[in-house]
């Protein structure tokens, strides 16, 4: 949710003793060269940047070399089994299963990455009608900016889009 992201900056800037914005610059954009990327907004919904730099993201997480093997784990390992929910304009499913801060593919249908993502991918989807799934059964991530607000047409063509992607690289 929102607000359990801007709760958890807030715990972060305390922790570190500097504003979440800061420490976002210099623990994780700037070491991934993300240098266009910057927080416009809440840090639940507010960061904005080209495509590259959600692209540097995305190589992170399939090669870690900032987040640590074991937490990169945790936070792609289901944070609460069996619990049922609604992913937002996507529908409920049981379980609804989400780690710590990424939504969990495992086998729910419809979704918006594509039929032939394993159940081990992970990613995020926004409102602004972008999106990063990561597949490390695959070894690849596929990364999305549009200027289009989240709609039904992304549930065509994002499902579309990730099924072309894989199929390019098998």
């Amino acid at each position: 949710s929102n607000t359990g992201f801007e709760i958890l900056a807030a715990f972060v800037a305390d922790r570190a003793e500097m504003g979440f914005e800061e420490y976002l610059r210099g623990a994780v954009l700037e070491p991934l060269q993300m240098s266009a990327t910057r927080l416009v907004e809440s840090p639940a919904h507010g960061l904005a940047g080209p495509l590259e730099d959600l692209v540097a993201f995305g190589r992170e997480l399939l090669a870690p070399r900032l987040i640590a093997p074991e937490t990169l784990e945790e936070a792609t390992t289901v944070a609460f089994p069996g619990l049922s929910g609604v992913l937002p304009d996507m529908g409920r499913f049981e379980p609804n299963d989400w780690g710590l801060g990424f939504e969990l593919r495992d086998a729910k249908s419809p979704h918006w990455t594509g039929t032939g993502n394993s159940e081990r991918t992970y990613g995020h989807f926004g409102g602004s009608g972008s999106f990063l799934w990561v597949d490390p059964a695959v070894g690849a991530a596929c990364a999305c900016l549009t200027d289009l607000d989240f709609g039904d047409w992304a549930k065509d063509a994002w499902p579309r889009l990730s099924d072309a992607v894989l199929a390019e690289l098998r």
